[in-house]
């Protein structure tokens, strides 16, 4: 069933390819899935109306959306353009719900039960049309499906045709196919090209569905039917099925059809109570008849999960996706490895145990062969953008460590081992500057990443210390040291204007530029990205971001520490913006991510809006600093920035009300939302504060850098990072990415010695010399490469005292 042999009468719809393809608005309502290895599809809905539907991975979209049209005599309106929404879950946390939606002008009203089927890739809609001025046989019902198969809608093939005598709606393309059917009859149906000949053209204009349009192939298409909504007194069933053909899409719609709504909605309900039940009851005393945000919260992480590979993508949404065409294929679709880990944490938080060690495994299936894990990917993999990241290769690490911790993971269950042996190799070769911050903009030191790779390499040495590999361990112990020595050096900036005029001594900065040795903040210029200016720059001593609260989150300095809480103090003077519901932070001044002067989206550049998920991680600072009201005040401004479903924004807008954008001060802008990232981070936190401590917290870190201090790790000196001035009474350790002797000598060449540099375990080879016992002189060294039998040439100086 490719298309149907067009019939005698048949008319090619006008307008072909149609206009350039749009996807709709990231502003979702609801998200929802069945607790069902059977059904993989997955369903958001925004005003009113079912949006991107996925099927059947998480990361392929294949519809736009699908609303419906009320047409009387000389009467046209679209639920989601001319209806009030509103917009309910069947019960605390089962992501079934029910829309209503009422006409402004109080004509009619829709209620539509949406669920997706427990047994197989098909999205019911149970729906009820009332007439509340006239009768019901004034008004006629029409469906619009705009199919976008897959990721795309510039490529689409649509037609109705019968499937074994049931009247139907078809689209396929990209080898995937879907189909509408309906539990009554259609009275019309029709194909189109969007915006020249498909429903929405005709029927706005005051006539019926063309049913001699009834193919409209490769190009931006749509497909319309009219309901007959008198057959059953104004209720039908609406079943959308997926498919690798045409029939195999029909004949699972027609499966979901027969059996109707009550067993699926029975079957749906049971999986999703069962496994809420499964987890820990972090539930905040709430009315009833209100929101429980911990299962709107959990909800959404699961929906956002696929149970076949323990993959968990960042959003089932495209920001600003109503102005994004099909360049935009990824979208939030994608899997981040840090999102994953914070998502998989949040699991752990939870009590769900299996599932955050599904995502350890997934993790291990999709490591790169050296060790590291790209910038975000498909679900098979697949790479999609290629930047590098630190924290992303270190974060599984710490996820290994918190499954050990809880128990989800068997201290013998050494088929993890050469995963963090891998990324801790990676980590050690070619860190701590990272050449993407965890906002994927800019390469350097990144307080945030420093943090998480320093507490990765701890809890890496715990794991290979455990099996027995102890040599090893002990570098990697002292390489974190080395590192978490130099945090200040690398981004602490002081006596600058800002820290005078706010009376601190100085603050960490947003990220500083890796150079070859030690380089003052000052001299330092860091690209502001998304900007109109495309080649703006700030001095990375001005430069600030709450990612240096990381350093308390993950165990490397006291809340109270001086440097902290002048940071503090300086975030808040630059970064901080009090509302009503309360404080929320910006990710750094001058960020362009958001949307532009006035509200129009974000394409390319604009003006970078408060995350709420940041004030979650404010509140996490401040239980840690022992002031859990504050901490609980913040979790109240962190849920209030929830749309009316609960479902948390990456971004909320920060300026005055601009309605005809649908952006009023402290609600959720364009960008997206759900954020699952969001979500994570309010479990997290309702978890730690009924803990009393950071939930998510390295007991690494804390115990060897807060709670008591290391001895001096070796003084490291890097091909890359050529240190020329070392204190006296510190081990010189020359560390390099391959076999080598080093020629060295402590009185300018009058004697020398070879030392060959030992192979640490991690990819790297160290050569310590004695100069502990050194007092004030210089080292002179030069370098004979020994696979390749080559000397480097060059003669390297270090002073010492």
């Amino acid at each position: 069933m490719a298309f149907p042999t067009l019939p005698p009468g048949s008319v090619v719809p006008p307008g072909a390819p149609g206009i350039e393809p749009r996807w709709t608005s990231s502003d979702k309502s609801a998200v929802g899935t069945a607790i069902s290895t059977a059904s993989n599809v997955w369903f958001t809905a925004s005003h009113g109306i079912l949006n991107e539907i996925y099927a059947p991975r998480l990361d392929m979209a294949c519809v736009r959306d699908f609303g419906f049209m009320v047409t009387a005599d000389g009467y046209f309106s679209e639920e989601k353009r001319d209806a009030d929404h509103s917009v309910q879950a069947i019960e605390d946390g089962v992501p079934a719900f029910r829309l209503v939606n009422t006409s402004r002008d109080g004509r009619y009203r829709i209620t539509k039960t949406v669920l997706s089927d427990p047994d197989r890739e098909v999205v019911l809609q149970d729906l009820r049309f009332e007439a509340l001025i006239g009768n019901l046989s004034d008004y006629r019902l029409h469906a619009l499906v705009a199919p976008h198969l897959v990721n795309g809608g510039s490529d689409n093939t649509g037609w109705y045709a019968d499937f074994k005598g049931r009247p139907m709606l078809f689209a396929e393309g990209s080898g995937r196919s879907l189909a509408v059917a309906a539990s009554v009859p259609w009275l019309a149906r029709s194909a189109g090209y969007v915006g020249f000949s498909d429903g929405w053209q005709m029927l706005s204009r005051g006539e019926s569905l063309k049913e001699e349009y009834r193919c409209a192939t490769a190009g931006n298409i749509a497909l319309s039917g009219t309901l007959d909504i008198q057959a059953n007194a104004g209720r039908a069933l609406i079943a959308i099925g997926f498919g690798t053909q045409p029939e195999e899409a029909a004949f699972r719609a027609v499966l979901s059809l027969d059996q109707g709504v009550e067993a699926p909605l029975k079957h749906y309900r049971s999986g999703w109570r069962e496994w809420q039940a499964s987890l820990l009851a972090l539930d905040e005393p709430h009315d009833p008849n209100q929101l429980n945000r911990y299962r709107v919260s959990t909800g959404v992480l699961a929906t956002h999960r696929d149970d076949a590979s323990g993959a968990i993508i960042a959003s089932l949404s495209i920001p600003w996706g109503f102005s994004k065409s099909d360049d935009d294929l990824g979208g939030y679709h994608l899997v981040w490895t840090r999102d994953l880990v914070e998502t998989a944490g949040a699991l752990l938080a939870a009590g769900a145990k299996a599932d955050a060690r599904s995502v350890l495994d997934y993790l291990a299936a999709i490591q790169e062969a050296d060790g590291h894990w790209v910038q975000n990917a498909w679900l098979d993999g697949r790479p999609y953008w290629y930047g590098i990241q630190m924290d992303e290769t270190a974060f599984p690490i710490l996820l290994y460590d918190m499954l050990l911790r809880a128990g989800a993971i068997g201290a013998s269950e050494n088929r993890y081992l050469p995963i963090i042996e891998a990324a801790a190799a990676y980590i050690v070769k070619n860190g701590p500057a990272t050449q993407q911050d965890r906002w994927e903009e800019d390469a350097g030191y990144s307080p945030f990443t420093l943090a998480v790779e320093i507490a990765g390499l701890l809890a890496a040495a715990d794991a290979v210390e455990s099996a027995g590999r102890l040599a090893v361990a002990q570098y990697l112990r002292e390489v974190a040291d080395g590192w978490n020595e130099r945090i200040e050096e690398w981004t602490y900036a002081t006596d600058t204007d800002l820290s005078r005029s706010l009376g601190i001594d100085g603050y960490y900065v947003r990220i500083a530029s890796a150079t070859d040795g030690s380089s003052s903040l000052r001299r330092d210029f860091i690209p502001i990205r998304n900007r109109d200016a495309w080649d703006e720059v700030v001095e990375a001593d001005l430069l600030l971001s709450p990612d240096a609260l990381a350093l308390v989150r993950f165990g490397l300095r006291a809340a109270d520490d001086p440097r902290i809480v002048g940071t503090v103090k300086a975030i808040d003077s630059e970064l901080r913006r009090d509302l009503p519901a309360g404080p929320y932070w910006y990710r750094y001044n001058d960020d362009g991510y958001g949307e532009r002067i006035g509200g129009a989206p974000f394409s390319g550049s604009g003006v970078g809006r408060l995350w709420p998920l940041l004030t979650g991680e404010r509140a996490h600072y401040e239980l840690a600093a022992g002031r859990r009201d504050e901490a609980q005040r913040l979790l109240a401004a962190l849920e209030a920035s929830a749309s009316e479903g609960g479902l948390l924004p990456e971004q909320i807008w920060d300026s005055d009300d601009v309605p005809e954008r649908e952006l009023f001060l402290g609600r959720p802008s364009g960008s997206a939302m759900p954020l699952v990232w969001a979500h994570a981070e309010h479990i997290k936190l309702l978890r730690s504060l009924r803990d009393g401590a950071i939930f998510d917290m390295p007991p690494q870190t804390f115990a060897r850098y807060v709670a008591t201090k290391p001895a001096p790790a070796p003084f490291a000196w890097r091909p890359t990072n050529k240190r020329a001035q070392m204190p006296a009474g510190r081990t010189l350790r020359i560390e390099l990415p391959e076999p080598a002797l080093v020629h060295w000598s402590k009185d300018g060449w009058a004697t020398c010695t070879d030392t060959e540099a030992r192979d640490t375990g991690c990819g790297t080879h160290v050569c310590d010399l004695p100069t502990k016992t050194l007092g004030p002189g210089t080292i002179i060294f030069t370098i004979f490469w020994t696979d390749t039998q080559r000397w480097e040439g060059t003669d390297y100086k270090i002073e010492v005292g």
